[in-house]
């Protein structure tokens, strides 16, 4: 019997089967987690949509208390749940303590959000007055490369809302998820809080159950499009934060050494593995050679290891298919640019690829067009802003983008023609609990973060009132 549960009805329980979960730093089986069954996803849903009945009517003040109290409980196991973490998701250490602590700063702002009635008209022939009122029984969907900080992003503001929660966590990344569920069960009263696991079997469940109101959805483009099918046989409302493709535009005017250490950052935080990460960089020609040459420089310096090792500082790839996926981008790198650093994948277990620089490399091929998820970075020539915008605006996706020179206000009108939901000037990977996030084009619907936000876990309600 596993030492990990699920969460149903306010009870831990063990799953009807049960699965190993990988360390992708050694390919070995890190723990026996619970499986759920398509049973056990129904309960979770029945047990949220019962509490739901008394959970709306908690007054706010009270729920945002309990959301509190969980920020406190998971600061007081940063590093405890960090190291699980790292050894379940393969990042760094101080990555995945990192993760913790801003998992308990986003639960801990989200909270402090209000939701206040709109007073629209008030005179002798009527009044009318804007309500904002909870959905239901809200499915979380959260994908392995931040397990834990992506359930911050939806619980706290569903909760809040007075929606209750069945939570789906990643089959590869599930343990530490299913540790907070321990903290869960202790603070919020049963049926409020659910959290069932799956091998990729149960999200047709969730996302067709039609007792479920919303699904809050982080991934991949394409299964964002089975969730958005699947959303409409009961015309759920959808929150879709999807894939991106994100596109650094960098002008001639700066100087390679100091922007190419954001850049790589930007690129290669948690081995890639970010939505939101520079997937490829458009390089104006004047600094073009120079910039490659400190992008491959840093990368190969960077130090490639388990990520519990003292100075590891880019970890494994999560999983096996994603590892797989990632050979493939090498490979047409290969074909169809040059690789100036890295391009290895090493002859040790676990799924490492050291960080790789690509030049001479154009738009349609496979590493500029697609989004690779790793840490591949393919820069790309341009001589004409003009030109190289429209290339970055080419993709299907518009999730991020920053553009890179020492003139702000060039920049910003570069900045403003990007078409994706946030644009950085400078800098990449910057947010916030207080900074709305959502995707333009195929990479999202909806938004996160902020009141805007909170917005997306209600419905309106308008009372006009004849006078």
């Amino acid at each position: 019997m596993s030492d990990y549960k699920l969460l149903i009805g306010g009870r831990l329980v063990d799953g009807d089967a049960s699965m190993d979960v990988i360390n992708p730093a050694s390919e070995e089986v890190l723990a026996a987690c619970p499986r759920g069954s398509e049973r056990q996803m129904n309960e979770a849903v029945a047990a949220a949509k019962e509490a739901f009945k008394s959970w709306r009517k908690v007054p706010m003040a009270e729920r945002r208390a309990m959301v509190m109290k969980l920020a406190d409980a998971v600061e007081a196991r940063v590093e405890e749940f960090g190291r699980l973490l790292t050894q379940e998701q393969g990042k760094p250490l101080a990555e995945s303590t990192a993760e913790i602590a801003y998992t308990a700063a986003f639960l801990r702002y989200l909270a402090s959000l209000d939701l206040e009635n709109k007073l629209i008209e008030d005179n002798e022939n009527r009044r009318v007055e804007m309500r904002r009122k909870p959905l239901g029984v809200v499915g979380c969907i959260i994908p392995w490369n931040f397990p834990v900080l992506i359930v911050a992003f939806k619980a706290p503001v569903a909760l809040l809302a007075g929606n209750t929660i069945v939570i789906k966590p990643a089959p590869t990344t599930p343990l530490t998820t299913l540790r907070l569920g321990e903290l869960i069960a202790d603070i919020f009263p049963a049926g409020v809080v659910n959290i069932v696991t799956d091998q990729n079997d149960l999200g047709g469940v969730l996302t067709t159950h039609p007792d479920v109101a919303k699904i809050s959805f982080t991934g991949s483009t394409e299964t964002g499009k089975k969730v958005m099918a699947s959303a409409a046989s009961s015309i759920k409302r959808i929150t879709l934060e999807l894939g991106g493709n994100d596109a650094a535009i960098v002008l001639g005017d700066v100087d390679p050494k100091t922007v190419a250490p954001g850049i790589f950052g930007g690129a290669t935080m948690n081995a890639g593995q970010v939505c939101l990460a520079i997937k490829r960089v458009y390089a104006h020609e004047s600094i073009y050679d120079e910039l490659c040459d400190e992008l491959a420089k840093l990368a190969d310096a960077a130090v490639v290891d388990d990520g519990l090792k003292q100075g590891a500082q880019i970890g494994p790839l999560q999983n096996k298919m994603q590892y797989e996926k990632v050979k493939g981008f090498l490979e047409d790198a290969r074909v169809n640019g040059t690789i100036i650093a890295g391009g290895v994948v090493e002859d040790r277990p676990g799924y490492f690829i050291r960080p790789t620089i690509v030049r001479d490399v154009s738009d349609g091929t496979m590493i500029v067009d697609e989004e690779q998820f790793g840490p591949i970075l393919p820069v790309i020539k341009f001589s004409d802003v003009d030109d190289a915008l429209e290339r970055a605006n080419a993709s299907p996706w518009g999730l991020g983008g920053s553009v890179w020179s020492t003139d702000r206000d060039k920049a910003y009108d570069i900045a403003c023609e990007v078409d994706s939901g946030t644009v950085w000037i400078n800098k990449h990977l910057d947010f916030g609990p207080n900074i709305p996030f959502g995707g333009a084009k195929q990479s999202g619907i909806g938004v996160e973060f902020a009141e805007e936000g909170l917005y997306e876990f209600t419905q309106i309600q308008v009372i006009n009132e004849a006078r």
